[in-house]
């Protein structure tokens, strides 16, 4: 058995501590990846604060990875030690359901997340399935290839679900750590897109990042403005916002589409959805098809998450500079272990 350096909360709330656990003998099917760098996703913060009741203590979070392939199991042939991978939310899935074996692993019953009922990655080592261990393309930066495992695939595998054209007209309401890594992604598909934001000094940062327009999120006015206007809106933010004016903002057949965790009922009249055939969703990250194809769109258009980097012995104050709103866009720990 190997021993794991990492940093854990031992209750909810409290800050990370170093922690020690070992490794059991390595599965004939899994992975064994030397964390390298680890982005920090407010779903980890959500983890340590216990918001969603499904968090177990001691919790190692940490579910953006990029490292090196440490070891393998007997069975697993297509990676080596040395080999270049990532690791998001989901660490293993059953293989043999008919969810799995259509190609939706990531909607498998029984799927197996990274930091829940398990130690993450604010480690220097983390395991997972072969099939959620990602190989990173030659021309991707590790350094900011974590986010895209998490943050990335979760904006990106809506506009592969629900057939997105280039000549449609999106908007993405949150520009944060999912949303200005939309904003790149639908820019490069083609389409026109429009960024809904409430922090006015965004807003040249979101053109950079490929808005054509820029929309105040908390403006009721300039909301029944753009009526009818969009074919898919992506909504990052996760707090509730006035959901009959934006369903009004989608055409017939338009689509809300939501990848945050909003706590909230969402408050939401059916003839709103009924008269215009209009549609309301959510998912989860992607498969690791779809995460292989986000990779090769990322290489091809050059589309990187904004990264600010601390040391992984600084977790605590990443994690203060993250709830503090002062992210700019996603925070990267680079293992100093």
């Amino acid at each position: 058995m190997s021993k794991v350096h990492a940093y854990a909360v031992k209750s909810a709330g409290q800050p990370l501590e170093p922690f020690e656990y070992k490794f059991k003998s390595l599965g004939p099917e899994e992975v064994e990846i030397d964390v390298q760098y680890c982005g920090i996703c407010h779903s980890d913060l959500n983890m340590i604060e216990n918001d969603w009741q499904m968090a177990s203590f001691p919790l190692v979070p940490g579910h953006e990875v990029a490292g090196k392939v440490l070891a393998v199991g007997d069975d697993v042939g297509h990676l080596k030690p040395g080999d270049r991978v990532g690791l998001g939310w989901f660490s293993k899935s059953c293989m043999i359901c008919d969810t799995c074996m259509a190609g939706d692993h990531n909607l498998c019953t029984s799927i197996e997340q990274t930091i829940v009922g398990r130690y993450g990655a604010f480690a220097d080592r983390v395991r997972c399935h072969q099939s959620w261990a990602i190989p990173l393309p030659d021309d991707l930066d590790e350094k900011s290839a974590g986010p895209l495992f998490c943050g990335g695939i979760t904006v990106f595998n809506p506009i592969v679900q629900f057939d997105v054209k280039p000549t449609d007209r999106v908007g993405v309401v949150g520009i944060g750590g999912l949303g200005h890594m939309a904003l790149q992604f639908l820019n490069k598909w083609g389409c026109h897109v429009t960024a809904f934001t409430s922090s006015a000094n965004k807003a040249d940062e979101a053109r950079r990042f490929g808005a054509h327009a820029i929309l105040d999120s908390r403006d009721d006015k300039a909301l029944e403005a753009v009526a009818g206007g969009f074919d898919f809106l992506l909504v990052t933010a996760n707090v509730t916002l006035n959901w009959p004016l934006y369903i009004n903002t989608l055409k017939p057949k338009g689509r809300l589409h939501i990848v945050s965790a909003v706590m909230e009922p969402l408050a939401i009249p059916v003839f709103s959805l009924l008269m215009g055939q209009r549609s309301v969703s959510s998912s989860p990250l992607g498969s690791p098809a779809t995460t292989k194809q986000m990779l090769n769109f990322c290489t091809r258009h050059q589309i990187e998450p904004q990264i600010e980097i601390f040391p992984m012995s600084r977790v605590n104050d990443a994690l203060e500079h993250l709830k503090a709103g002062k992210a700019r866009y996603r925070i990267v720990l680079e293992n100093d272990f």
